[in-house]
């Protein structure tokens, strides 16, 4: 008679998430199985935040990256796991321009963004109402910016510690403008796990994700070599500089504060009605 091990089927997970240093930071454990659940394997894909926002729209993987802006368009697939996600302490998405330019000059003008689901472009969108969205791929927005395609770009990922050295001015720096606003974080990118798992698996789920983001800040060199890999040109210090704005204490959980902010900026967003109203938000830890 065959043993109850024996016949018990592993579960296959595919978690999406983006090939950036932050990310690979994140799932180093996970990925290289330093972290374990027993019944599950973990099989990653790694795509865009943009992709990744329009691909959950379909709940195509079990667990994603996705933005914050993305959520209020997938609610009814996806809960919201309480680990994993970037904030932005007084920084984040840049907006840049060739020459120097006043924020109020942004008005009207051609400006790409890396994706109509992304918090940049909600962010963008409750600073400055009237503009021209051109949608390209984040790692293009620089040299559309420079070949003047459009007036200005909005930078996520590692563009927004690059782009000085490059040779473009700031114009504002949206999470710094959101802190002002409010006093908060600014949330940009959780992760979600598809409803359909069950509260069971996504409460395992959300505790390996922890305890992969716990082991990377543990045992940051060894997370940090393996994240360099997917640093995009960036030298090291600066992709040490990069993983520490977006993997911290939000990252291990959102408390009170991360939760009330994601709260304020999708009401923000539906009462400007760029979005839709969200109601309430569903969180899942580890243990709740």
């Amino acid at each position: 008679m065959a043993s109850k091990q024996a016949t018990t089927k592993t579960q296959e997970i595919r978690v999406a998430h983006s090939p950036d240093s932050d990310d690979a930071f994140m799932f180093y454990a996970l990925a290289t199985n330093k972290v374990r659940v027993p019944g599950m394997s973990f099989q990653h894909v790694l795509c865009d935040i943009e992709t990744l926002n329009q691909a959950a729209r379909n709940g195509i993987y079990d667990v994603t990256a996705l933005s914050f802006h993305a959520y209020g368009f997938v609610k009814d697939k996806y809960v919201l796991l309480d680990c994993g996600a970037s904030f932005g302490e007084g920084y984040g998405p840049i907006v840049v321009a060739s020459q120097a330019l006043k924020s109020a000059q942004l008005k009207g003008r051609r400006i790409g963004i890396p994706g109509p689901l992304t918090t940049a472009f909600l962010a963008m969108q409750l600073y400055e109402p009237e503009f021209t969205p051109v949608q390209m791929a984040f790692d293009k927005i620089l040299d559309a910016v420079k070949q003047g395609i459009v007036d200005a770009g909005l930078l996520i990922h590692e563009g927004q510690l690059m782009y000085s050295q490059m040779g473009f001015h700031k114009v504002v720096d949206l999470g710094q403008w959101w802190a002002e606003q409010t006093g908060l974080p600014l949330p940009l990118g959780g992760n979600g796990v598809r409803k359909a798992l069950g509260e069971e698996a996504g409460r395992k789920i959300a505790r390996a994700i922890r305890a992969s983001v716990q082991h990377g800040l543990e045992h940051r060199e060894e997370a940090l070599n393996y994240a360099m890999q997917f640093a995009r040109d960036m030298d090291p210090d600066l992709a040490d500089k990069f993983v520490g704005m977006y993997v911290n204490k939000w990252t291990l959980g959102y408390g009170q504060r991360g939760r009330a902010a994601i709260r304020e900026l999708l009401d923000r967003g539906a009462a400007a009605g760029v979005m839709p109203k969200v109601g309430e938000i569903e969180f899942l830890s580890e243990e709740s």
